[in-house]
């Protein structure tokens, strides 16, 4: 049985028949979009078709377990997130700066010295082994690596953009480093394994990555949502928007006058509502297992060097995120590409599982099976870093995939969109609020 979060108010309530800003869609870009307008006084009407805000973005829990709706990580260093949100109260639970790189050969830690100095002996020995790569292909990657940290956004930008495996190879990135590290930790980010996602874009990720620390709230990734969604009383949730148009939105409790409506669904229903051309997505399914004990101690990111199965991550969550679990049972992520598993994955699953951590996997329990076939937007190259939100005649799109597949990119949509709605009400933009302190 699966019980949601805290309850949102689901009771049917009479929608107004007219708003100045209609926002369709209560995922994290509709919801930073529709906070903006309501810090200008603006009058504006959410409408979710679901029965809790988040989108993509929830997490439910199972048998007193949180499962979040497919493995997700929240980056405190992404400037939107410290503008908006209360880090503080989200009580987050952080993740090493570290992967485990598991082979027939045994498992290897690689983690970054600077935030996981304990693990430097082992990352030490692990750079010795001929299964890390050779010197050159460090050396390389490292150049790669700190040139993506250091550099300004708009430097990532000024340069030309390729798919990020035609420019690893370049590099000189493109030995055993690369194949059983590098790909199998990107295909997790970037929902692909074939290196066709925009190098721009990895070298944001990579940014972020060494800026910040990868955390989930005690509460679990729903807790973002609601926390954004606490400050607007006008959210009707369980309504389905049947059309969008200039002036008119039409759901099946009601039609509502509005000056600007804002479309911010996922981008298969923003392209089904406006008639946009259609969004390329990446799938993902996600497994969640309990075991009564956990199969390892380590709370990193786990990868299969050698690709024995179809696991491009897993990770005992609970060993870093203790309230994930409601007792001394471990709570087990584990995520292949695709959004549409069959029970031959699954069972492939169990036994690499078994391969990963070393450890028998009988004593398993399947708790819940996140399949997403939409989960990524697609980020390939060139990258198109900020599409238009505005379509003409007080219409607005606004959603990750018209900035980065990120929760950055929804924030700064969600932003973006709203200071495009007051500009079209002749009203002016909401200052920016300072990046707060971590």
């Amino acid at each position: 049985m699966t019980e949601q979060g805290p309850p949102q108010s689901t009771a049917p309530r009479e929608l107004p028949r007219a708003a100045d800003v209609v926002v369709v869609g209560a995922g994290l870009a509709g919801l930073a979009c529709a906070r903006q307008l309501a810090r200008r006084g603006i009058d504006v009407v959410v409408l979710e078709a679901a029965d809790a805000p988040g989108g993509r973005v929830r997490s439910d829990t199972v048998g007193g377990f949180v499962c979040d709706r497919g493995f997700q990580l929240l980056n405190p260093a992404y400037p939107e997130v410290r503008r908006v949100l209360d880090v503080g109260a989200l009580r987050l639970q952080p993740f090493p700066a570290a992967v485990v790189v598991a082979g027939a050969q045994g498992r290897q830690v690689l983690a970054d010295p600077r935030r996981s100095p304990g693990l430097l002996p082992l990352t030490a020995r692990s750079l010795l082994r001929e299964a890390s790569g050779s010197w050159r292909e460090q050396a390389a990657f490292a150049r790669w690596a700190l040139h993506a940290a250091r550099e300004k956004p708009e430097g990532i930008l000024s340069e030309s953009d390729l798919p990020w495996g035609e420019a690893l190879t370049r590099r000189g990135v493109d030995g055993a480093l690369r194949q059983r590290v590098i790909e199998p930790f990107l295909a997790g980010v970037l929902g692909e394994d074939e290196g066709v996602s925009s190098h721009q874009f990895v070298q944001f990720l990579v940014r972020s990555f060494v800026r910040g620390t990868p955390s989930v709230p005690w509460r679990g990734m729903r807790a973002v949502p609601e926390q954004l969604a606490a400050s607007l009383p006008g959210i009707h949730y369980g309504v389905r928007v049947e059309s969008a148009e200039p002036g008119r939105v039409r759901s099946d409790a009601g039609e509502i006058q509005a000056r600007a409506v804002v479309v911010a669904t996922d981008p298969k229903g923003a392209s089904a509502l406006l008639g946009l051309p259609p969004v390329q997505t990446r799938g993902l399914t996600t497994y969640w297992h309990a075991s009564p004990e956990p199969p390892t101690r380590s709370g990193a990111l786990h990868v299969d060097g050698d690709r024995r199965g179809p696991v491009i991550n897993t990770v005992v969550i609970s060993n870093r995120a203790p309230s994930y679990s409601p007792d001394e049972r471990a709570l087990i992520a584990t995520t292949v590409l695709g959004g549409s598993p069959d029970l031959a994955t699954e069972r492939a699953v169990t036994a690499q599982l078994a391969l990963i951590y070393e450890q028998p996997t009988h004593w398993f329990e399947l708790v819940r099976r996140d399949a997403i076939p939409d989960a990524l937007t697609a980020m390939p190259a060139p990258l198109e870093i900020r599409k238009p939100v505005s379509l003409g005649e007080g219409m607005f799109v606004a959603g990750d995939h018209r900035d980065t597949a990120s929760t950055q990119g929804a924030l700064v949509s969600g932003r973006r969109t709203a200071d495009a709605v007051l500009a079209e009400l002749g009203l002016p933009a909401v200052p920016r609020e300072p990046i707060s302190a971590r």
